[in-house]
């Protein structure tokens, strides 16, 4: 097929070209008094810059020199940053900008090559005061405007374009000092030299005069959104004490790696597309764990989606640790009510891959476990902080033809034969006592009163031989209040639980033990290691039921002079009561031996409790509280009636707990987090005695030291 020509009229080809030729005259000429201008323009400029950074920021900037060397190259000399009645933030002594022409036709600043030689940037930290504070100063904003809706994928955009605008395509960096002085205790000092030449970039970073050498090399492509960087030190691990000292922490890496793969809208949602990875990271945190965990290998492909009023790590994302993997989705959206989601899918994979995977260090206990057969594991989390009872939780971890076939450094059927248990408070442990037939305290489950067993369960585990270890919808009502509350005030805890955190566990309340916790319960209720009834006769003779009384037999001997098999419904609830404190037992009873009149309700509420479930029969008297009395032994080292615990009234629902069933409001965040609803392992806790107004401060402090000498003789007569 022949395309055929097109006649243009020579008149119309003529105007073309004259229209062409004064275009372009009109531009040279412009140029050319641009050109001449430049040097007046540029010093306006600086003049414009320097009354701004005073004006807005505070900061008194002086330039040496500013001169055009070429085109579009300017050269500064002697450049100083002083922050009013601040220490001096940069000093430099002769820097070149050049900046590419086509982009700043359209308003961008596009840097082509940066040459820097020979300056300083020093942040100094001194009482409640910085040298980089102006940075928190904002504009004043116009009461007039307009306030507009905020759309984080266009911020999210406009932030990431501004940064790489500002990477150059060529760069120098010589003799360049940044300098960290925190209130003259620690100081940190990076002497670094870097080039970026046709997108390459390397680096060297002298850490604290020869401490160690750094290096940041990589591949820069700015135009593209392209970046790839990794750091790593010279013969050693890349650490920085001074960081380490701030979190009490320490942290090291043999690499770190980051790529910006691309950075793109998707429809109205901007979407960022990178990877980050380390390899032999070590982290060693008392929070965390008492000993060095190290991450052999971890890499996570991201794709972090960001839209007009959220922030997403899409589930097309992947984290890796060696050769498992799992799907993260985690999503944060803004608006009159915040949003949290999170979901974790990982598909059907080798168990002894996802076992090898876990950090060196992290679940010392099963170190040498070896285990056949497929696992998968889903998450799903959902909260929305309007309505936070309707929080959603699901955590399902499937075994596929799975078993165990080599125990690593601890058996975990142990428990199945007569074992040693070892109680501690504050950290050491008080005495060694043999779960079996050779300890006289011992008492088998056929032993133990039904009143005292279904108490108990009712109070902390109503559904323990129908769950696998964990009750989903316990964790997602505490879910709930904890955020109510805004502090853990209830825990969702099974009593399988707390016999792997009794039994197999040490005392240290970390990240990794509470997460060995969980593994290790769903080890045993999965693969049906341990049966439910050997589990509940364990528990009931470890647990903690007074100062210094461990197993129910001691505690119904101690209180009430009684084998277990003849506690009665009011023994069972009394003891029941006492799982959580058991160090604030005594101030239970009046001084007659009785129990104080606001243990009624108690008893009620989980009287009631239990006879709708069948449990005892129905007793509008109380279940038993009128006949619960310590023994008269014991009657001597009672505290006065005046001391009291908490006696706070409470709603009468099945799934919720009497106030005496509290929380220590002492414990921080994370020590509740770790135990939970349970007993804590620590000295006796008094509970204040109630204030009386008619009383006078000398007969107070006379009744507290009282109490104390109660206490103290109580504790000799028990070491009897």
């Amino acid at each position: 097929m022949r395309i055929p020509k097109i006649k243009i009229p020579k008149k119309y080809l003529k105007i073309g070209a004259w229209v062409l030729g004064v275009f372009l005259v009109v531009c040279i000429a412009l140029g050319a008094v641009a050109y001449s201008k430049r040097e007046a323009l540029l010093k306006k400029m600086v003049a414009k810059a320097i009354a701004k950074a005073d004006k807005d920021y505070g900061l008194e900037v002086k330039i040496g020199s500013a001169g055009f060397t070429g085109l579009s190259t300017v050269k500064m000399t002697a450049i100083s940053v002083v922050p009013k009645e601040r220490d001096t933030l940069s000093n430099i002594g002769e820097l070149s900008v050049s900046v590419k022409l086509f982009p700043l036709i359209f308003g961008n600043v596009k840097l082509s090559e940066v040459k820097l030689n020979q300056g300083f940037v020093s942040v100094v930290l001194k009482d409640s005061t910085t040298n980089i504070d102006f940075i928190l100063k904002r504009k004043k904003k116009d009461s007039t405007a307009t306030k507009n809706k905020v759309n984080l994928s266009e911020i999210a955009s406009n932030i990431l374009n501004q940064v790489l605008y500002k990477i150059p395509d060529d760069m120098d960096m010589k003799n360049m000092v940044f300098k960290l002085n925190d209130h003259d205790t620690a100081k940190l000092i990076f002497e670094t030299e870097a080039t970026i030449d046709g997108g390459d970039l390397k680096s060297s970073i002298n850490v604290n005069n020869n401490e160690s050498i750094w290096h940041v090399n990589g591949y820069v492509n700015p135009g593209s959104k392209e970046l790839s960087f990794m750091a790593y030190a010279d013969g050693k691990k890349l650490e920085l004490p001074y960081l380490n000292n701030k979190l009490h922490a320490k942290l090291s890496f043999d690499t770190l790696q980051t790529e910006l793969k691309n950075a793109k809208y998707s429809g109205d949602d901007y979407k960022i597309s990178g990877s980050w990875s380390v390899k032999n990271m070590l982290v060693n945190q008392p929070r965390i764990a008492s000993n060095d965990i190290v991450v052999q290998s971890a890499k996570l492909d991201a794709d972090i989606l960001v839209g007009p009023n959220y922030i997403a790590l899409d589930s097309t994302s992947t984290a890796y640790l060696k050769n498992a993997q799992i799907h993260p989705y985690i999503k944060y959206t803004l608006g009159k009510n915040k949003i949290y989601e999170l979901k974790l899918n990982a598909e059907e994979q080798d168990a002894q891959a996802v076992l090898d995977a876990f950090p060196q260090g992290l679940f010392e206990s099963l170190e040498g476990l070896k285990v056949q057969g497929k696992v998968k594991y889903n998450l799903n989390f959902y909260l929305d902080t309007k309505i936070p009872d309707s929080v959603r939780f699901s955590s399902t971890l499937t075994p596929v033809n799975f078993k165990i076939i080599q125990w690593g450094k601890t058996n975990l059927q142990k428990i199945n034969s007569p074992f040693v248990y070892t109680p501690y408070e504050y950290g050491k442990p008080m005495r060694d006592i043999t779960i079996g037939p050779a300890n006289p305290n011992f008492t088998p489950l056929s032993a133990i009163s039904k009143n005292f067993i279904n108490a108990v369960l009712t109070a902390e585990d109503p559904s323990f031989y129908t769950h696998n270890g964990f009750v989903e919808e316990s964790i997602r009502k505490s879910i709930a209040v904890n955020f109510k509350e805004k502090k853990f005030k209830r825990g969702g805890s099974t009593i399988s639980m707390q016999l792997v955190k009794n039994v197999y566990l040490s005392r240290q309340k970390t990240l990794a033990r509470k997460a060995e916790e969980i593994l290790i319960v769903w080890l045993i209720e999965h693969n049906h290691l341990v049966s439910k009834q050997r589990m509940l006769e364990v528990y009931f003779n470890i647990m903690e039921l007074g100062q210094n009384i461990y197993g129910i037999g001691e505690a119904s001997r101690y209180y009430f002079g009684k084998q277990p098999a003849d506690l009665t419904i009011g023994d069972g609830l009394f003891l029941a009561s006492i799982v959580p404190k058991p160090k604030a037992s005594m101030y239970k009873f009046m001084a007659d031996g009785s129990l104080k009149p606001y243990m009624f309700n108690y008893f009620r509420f989980m009287g009631n409790i239990m006879a709708r479930r069948g449990l005892t029969p129905s007793d509008t008297s109380g279940y038993g509280f009128y006949n619960v009395r310590l023994r008269e032994g014991l009657r001597q080292y009672l505290a006065p009636d005046t001391a009291a615990v908490d006696t706070t009234a409470f709603d009468d629902d099945e799934d919720g707990l009497p106030p005496v069933i509290t929380h220590d409001k002492n414990k921080s965040l994370f020590d509740r987090i770790f135990g939970g609803g349970t007993k804590k392992d620590t000295a006796s806790v008094k509970p204040a005695a109630a204030p009386d107004t008619a009383k006078s401060k000398k007969q107070l402090r006379q009744e507290r030291r009282e109490e104390r000498r109660r206490q103290k003789e109580l504790e000799k007569a028990q070491g009897q």
